[in-house]
């Protein structure tokens, strides 16, 4: 039961998701087994398409709590911190990288991808 609430819940449980965004490609990857409801072993590697620098970060899924205030419940994305930046990948495809919980650094509706992007961008295809 748990696994198929996973599956409804998590839809992008693969090992790897790729957004594109107008300005961002972001890669993220997990190390979780799959099915796993909640995981906090999650990488975001961003990368700029104009300037082309590129962040990794480690963080994990994103959840509302359930009525007990423990339990993950219904899953919005994924969120990475990175000193008082937090980056939010939500499940609709939405980038955002929020400083200081409130001051908007992006704001990009994206779209998700199949796992092409980062892998691309090295010559000889290596992450």
């Amino acid at each position: 039961m748990k696994r198929l609430l996973a599956m409804v819940l998590f839809p992008l449980a693969a090992s790897a998701a790729d957004l594109e965004t107008k300005n961002y490609l972001v890669h993220i990857e997990s190390a979780c087994a799959e099915g796993d409801v909640s995981c906090n072993q999650m990488m975001y590697t961003g990368k700029s398409k104009i300037s082309g620098n590129a962040i990794t970060l480690s963080g994990g899924s994103w959840h509302t709590t359930c009525a007990d205030g423990v339990t993950p419940c219904r899953f919005l994305g994924y969120r990475f911190a990175n000193g008082n930046v937090t980056y939010y990948v939500h499940q609709d495809g939405l980038l955002e990288v929020i400083r200081n919980q409130d001051e908007v650094l992006v704001r990009e509706q994206g779209q998700w991808q199949p796992d092409q992007f980062l892998s691309n961008t090295d010559s000889q295809g290596e992450r």
